[in-house]
């Protein structure tokens, strides 16, 4: 009989282990790093959750969108106007922070709700074409509604309120260590790109998630096998629209002033080029695209003195953004070429297993 050869047998889910082991290194974060990393990984946080929205949509039912920054416009001025107190000159609810929040991802939803029956319709190039239009509607309303927006000098973003904690830059000490606005709102960050992560892994795994890939991969079976094709269609616009909503209000929380400029046609391409590099159809391609796109050009102005060509807004280089945008730029049609599936796809390879010789102590039975 031949031996077989035992091997190790490896004691619970790796997997689960590197996922607890990176969370507590991501909890962690805002005892050990200083403002400007806090925030890079805020930045990277909300463009992560804007991204899974967008993956549903484009990733998962096939539908382009060029709008998706007009919705963290909505999710980022509703919330300035459901928070603010008015006494800027502004318009302002004076709601509590977290109700505010909440209704301002109700608001992005809603606007997505008014547009769903065209996405409903349209595919293809023809919605992109349409959701552009967006922009150029939610541009024109920025800069010229001064007294909702602020205009071109946008607003202020009032602090967040939650469970008696203030996420403002007053100093709260927890283990010798002052936490400011930065790293308070590193952990909710943490938990709602937690919990939107895992309200689409649900999505997409379950029968919803099969009749929207059903509806990308071929819409008329889809239609066949009894799939509401223009009502999922239309439900997935408005979630990716909340999405885009709750990224927006993360967004302003960060930025706490809220600028026109920043929400237009640009924002909408980055967050293409992140489902894209991350990989189309995958809650965690869309974490990690979020994460390349929206760090690159800060770690570029960051170490801009040390690298080559790359150097300060007009000193004769090239600017970082500038930079930052040749190089996901050449990182999408990289992806496109040569890994249709992503970066995402690199983690998920097998290394190829090579054929061991089998030891025979006699003749085999």
């Amino acid at each position: 009989m031949s031996e077989v050869l035992a091997r190790p047998r490896v004691l619970g889910r790796p997997r689960a282990w590197v996922l607890a082991a990176a969370g507590l290194v991501l909890a962690a974060f805002p005892f050990y790093l200083d403002r400007f990393w806090l925030q890079a990984g805020l930045f990277a946080m909300a463009a992560a959750i804007g991204a899974i929205g967008i993956n549903l949509l484009t990733g998962a039912t096939g539908q382009l969108s060029m709008g998706h920054a007009f919705f963290l416009a909505v999710g980022a001025y509703g919330y300035c106007a459901f928070a603010g107190d008015g006494k800027d000159g502004l318009t302002g609810l004076g709601l509590p922070g977290w109700l505010a929040a909440v209704l301002a991802v109700a608001l992005a939803g809603l606007a997505g709700g008014v547009f769903s029956p065209i996405a409903g319709r349209l595919r293809g190039a023809y919605l992109g074409i349409a959701t552009l239009a967006l922009i150029f509607i939610g541009q024109h309303v920025l800069f010229n509604a001064h007294d909702l927006t602020g205009g071109f000098n946008g607003r202020a973003v009032p602090p967040l309120s939650l469970f008696g904690l203030t996420f403002d830059d007053s100093e709260l000490l927890v283990a010798q260590v002052p936490f400011g606005s930065a790293e308070k709102l590193w952990y909710l960050g943490l938990v709602l790109l937690l919990a939107g992560a895992l309200f689409a892994r649900g999505v997409l795994r379950g029968r919803p998630g099969r009749a929207m890939n059903a509806i990308r991969d071929h819409r008329i079976a889809a239609g066949v096998m009894g799939i509401p094709v223009a009502r999922y269609r239309a439900a997935v616009f408005v979630l990716s629209s909340m999405y885009a909503g709750l990224a927006g209000v993360l967004l302003a929380l960060v930025f706490q002033r809220t600028v026109p400029e920043y929400f237009g046609m640009i924002l909408s391409l980055e967050f293409l080029a992140m489902i894209v590099i991350g990989g189309l159809g995958s809650v965690a391609g869309a974490v990690v695209g979020g994460v390349f796109v929206s760090l690159l050009p800060q770690l570029l102005n960051r170490y801009s003195d040390a690298l080559p060509l790359v150097s300060a807004p007009g000193t004769g280089g090239i600017a970082p953004g500038e930079a930052a945008r040749y190089l996901y730029g050449a990182a999408v049609v990289a992806v496109v070429l040569f890994l249709p599936g992503g970066l995402v796809r690199l983690a998920a390879r097998k290394p190829k297993r090579t054929a061991q010789p089998s030891h025979s102590s006699g003749e085999e039975r």
